[in-house]
């Protein structure tokens, strides 16, 4: 349900510029006019349809990227032709034509990649729209243009053309043939004029009675007159005849696309409302992506909680977060603090979050904010004197209080600012407290800002009423502008002053006309003030504490796993290693006493050489085992010293590549040594400082160097527009060997449209070169019949 609130809350909270920028974001005026009649909602769960779409939207927008919706026009009074019977001009057809692309186009958007994705709230206005194809082609093959309609239109219209054709060469035959002949000294210029549609020849006009024919007009001066030979007369009214005959077929062509559009009303008349509805989604989404806003939670308790809230108006580089309750523990929220301090904008954003919310858009602020529906929101901020009514400031601010009490409720959200200022101190601090009080008995949800001590100490001694303030730094003298729930604000009156240079003596006199009770108030705020700024302190070092904790722990985890990997691997290598020499010295053993038990029949240098023997492999065997394993030579690298496209040398296989992946945990990556991609350890690498590596077969220079730094910076786009076809095909077949040695899947080459002749040599080109795989024409938004797309092979 949506109901009209007041337009002043609207105006105050600045609701206008919103929507002014979210009609910036809708790419169609149907779309735009849509942006500019949202007002919030009541219905929570209209709310949350209305959000659900926008974040769907934002999703879309993520994955797929932004679309346009601009062919979506106002289709009303061509479709009421329609209806009706009428013919459309070519241009009414050519605007349906273009809309039913569009239609297309957003229709593929749409399209879900797989069929396992879930769908969302959009696929019921994605699901609605009808591209009606054969119509867009059936219109688009007949009509060029605005001004021209195609020869192969209809069989009569080609016809047509192709008789007035013969007949135009007939009298410019005719015509040539006197002009160059015996009419040439009668002639003013030797040339072939057009009068009244018809075909006439430039005469001097003392020659005028020596050519024979009709006079169809006469120059200025007099001097020459324009006559169409009696010869070509029959010609002229042939082709009078044929071009009234190609104007009928011309509207008979019409009146046969208009007849099948007229089929497809009702089709057309959909497709425009669906259009319509996903761009001001897609606005919402658009406008969502650029304030980094999150979709916020409904209740409807009146409860709010605003995690690190943003004023979408204030720049978000420099606009600083606030979090912000009402609702749970206390209903009342009382702001206090210097000018300038952000108290007014922490109001605003409040009730501009809270419009916005309702209006179906997303908040800026973190996930999970809450929001709730209110059917009103109150707000009375600024300075609405009137010099014509003879208001003045308190005046016009207690009309509009007047006017709050009058009309909220339960179900009401009001803001106040300075509530009670522009008058009396005492009275106003009364005033604003009975305000307060009557809206607090009511159950009404408030938030005011104040000067006034009264009302904090109001704040602190009424159940479910709560102080705020906005933070100050004395020694700066500057506002932090971070919101303080919980805490009272201080008056900074003479820190400021004395900050400043006013005298102590002057600041000591001030104080003693300060009520005692006054003073020791204030003394408990800024001791309050003081405690707090100590606990955060303690607490941010404690956090950095825990967080330093938290990081050693986990260096020490993972050093004890790597030492318990290291010795687990050491002793199973240590058994398997003793296993083998006990396994050689059993053998050896056997061997030995295999040879002694036949020593009976042995001589003795038979029995020295089998000695010799054992004495050999007992020395091998414990080369083997002093044997340590070879130190390597080079320096061993570290990961975080190695970064994608960094010149290496494998070590184990001499050759030279570029890092093109980072190290793993076992210390494998990957490196590009030519067209080889190989896999290798980081202990078998080398840095080097050159800026190129060699190459076998791919040589750029005479000294077989190819630059790695351009495999890794070329654009993927080269512009070709205003070069020859020679220039341009020469920088495409270099442009085209670095994109495909530096494994660019496709690249986009812009042409211009023009006559197309340069369009027509780079596809050519295309088609014969044996490294691209296809090319198509760009879409929308790619650049159209100006631009190819090429894919390479693999």
């Amino acid at each position: 349900m949506v109901i009209n609130m007041n337009k002043k809350a609207l105006r105050i909270l600045e609701y206008d510029k919103i929507i002014a920028r979210l009609q910036e974001h809708a790419t169609s005026a149907p779309g735009k006019q849509l942006a500019a009649a949202l007002v919030p909602m009541t219905d929570l769960e209209e709310i949350r349809a209305a959000q659900t779409q926008t974040a769907d939207a934002l999703s879309r927008l993520f994955a797929k990227g932004s679309t346009s919706f601009g062919s979506n026009r106002y289709l009303g009074m061509s479709l009421k032709s329609l209806e009706v019977g009428s013919v459309l001009s070519i241009a009414e057809l050519l605007r349906i034509a273009s809309f039913l692309e569009n239609v297309n186009r957003i229709k593929t958007y749409g399209r879900k990649e797989r069929d396992d994705v879930p769908g969302d709230s959009l696929d019921v206005w994605f699901n609605m729209l009808e591209p009606l194809t054969p119509l867009a082609n059936e219109i688009g093959r007949c009509i060029l243009s605005e001004e021209e309609i195609a020869d192969d239109a209809s069989a009569a219209l080609k016809h047509i053309r192709r008789s007035m054709t013969i007949t135009n060469d007939r009298i410019h035959s005719q015509l040539n043939s006197m002009i160059n002949g015996s009419l040439r000294t009668y002639l003013q210029d030797a040339v072939v004029t057009m009068r009244n549609d018809r075909y006439c020849i430039p005469v001097k006009a003392e020659y005028k009675g020596q050519v024979s024919g009709m006079i169809h007009d006469q120059s200025s001066t007099g001097s020459t007159f324009f006559i169409e030979p009696t010869a070509i007369v029959n010609l002229n009214n042939e082709l009078k005849e044929l071009s009234l005959k190609e104007q009928e077929e011309i509207e008979a062509i019409l009146a046969s696309l208009s007849a099948q559009a007229a089929a497809h009303t009702e089709a057309l008349q959909a497709n425009q409302e669906a259009m319509t509805q996903l761009d001001f989604i897609f606005a919402k989404a658009n406008l969502a992506m650029e304030q980094n806003a999150a979709m916020p939670l409904f209740n409807t308790e009146h409860r709010i909680h605003i995690r690190k809230g943003r004023h979408p108006l204030i720049d978000k580089k420099t606009v600083v977060p606030v979090d912000i309750l009402l609702g749970t523990d206390f209903d009342l929220l009382i702001i206090t603090g210097p000018n300038t301090g952000g108290k007014t904008v922490a109001l605003k954003t409040v009730g501009l979050l809270t419009l916005m919310g309702q209006a179906g858009l997303h908040i800026p602020s973190l996930d999970r904010s809450e929001l709730s529906v209110f059917h009103e929101v109150y707000a009375d901020i600024g300075d609405e004197q009137s010099i014509e009514q003879s208001l003045s400031t308190f005046s016009s601010h207690m009309t509009s209080i007047v006017s709050i009490l009058k009309e909220a409720d339960a179900d009401s959200l009001c803001l106040f600012d300075e509530l009670g200022a522009g008058t009396d101190p005492t009275e106003g601090a009364a005033l604003a407290i009975s305000v307060l009080d009557h809206l607090h008995g009511r159950g009404i949800r408030t938030m005011a800002t104040t000067h006034y001590s009264e009302l904090k100490v109001y704040a602190l001694s009424t159940p479910f009423v709560e102080n705020a303030c906005c933070e100050f730094d004395v020694e700066t003298l500057r506002p932090t502008y971070r919101l303080l729930i919980g805490i009272p604000g201080k008056s900074n009156a003479f820190a400021i002053s004395s900050r400043l240079g006013l005298p102590d003596h002057i600041i000591e006199d001030a104080k003693k006309h300060i009520s005692q009770e006054k003073e020791s108030f204030e003394d408990l705020l800024a001791n309050l003030e003081n405690s707090r700024l100590t606990i955060e302190k303690e607490q941010a070092q404690i956090e950095s504490y825990k967080r330093e904790i938290e990081a050693l722990k986990e260096r020490l985890t993972a050093k004890q796993e790597k030492i318990d990997q290291s010795r687990d691997r050491i002793i199973r290598e240590a058994n398997e290693e003793a296993r083998e020499i006990l396994q050689n010295a059993k053998e050896l053993a056997d061997e030995t006493i295999r040879t002694f038990q036949k020593a009976g029949n042995a001589s003795i240098q038979e029995l020295e050489k089998s000695r010799r023997k054992v004495h050999d492999k007992i020395s091998e065997k414990n080369e083997k085992l002093a044997l340590k394993q070879e130190k390597p030579t080079h320096k061993i690298l570290k990961p975080n010293q190695l970064h994608l496209g960094d010149s290496v040398k494998i070590v184990s296989m001499g050759l030279k590549g570029s890092v093109s992946s980072l190290p793993d945990k076992n210390g494998r990556l990957f490196v590009q040594c030519g067209i080889i991609r190989s896999q290798v350890s980081l202990d078998d690498l080398v840095l080097l400082d050159e800026e190129t590596i060699t190459t076998g077969k791919m040589q750029r220079s005479s000294s077989g160097k190819l630059k790695m730094s351009k495999s890794y910076t070329i654009s993927t786009e080269i512009n070709l527009i205003g070069k020859t076809v020679d220039e341009a095909l020469s920088e495409l077949d270099k442009y085209l060997d670095d994109a495909y040695l530096a494994h660019l899947p496709s690249v986009r080459i812009v042409h211009g449209k023009g006559t197309g002749a340069l369009r027509k040599a780079v596809q050519g080109y295309l088609k014969k070169n044996k490294v691209v795989k296809s090319y198509r024409p760009g879409e929308f938004g790619e650049g159209d019949a100006g631009v190819t797309i090429a894919e390479f092979k693999e």
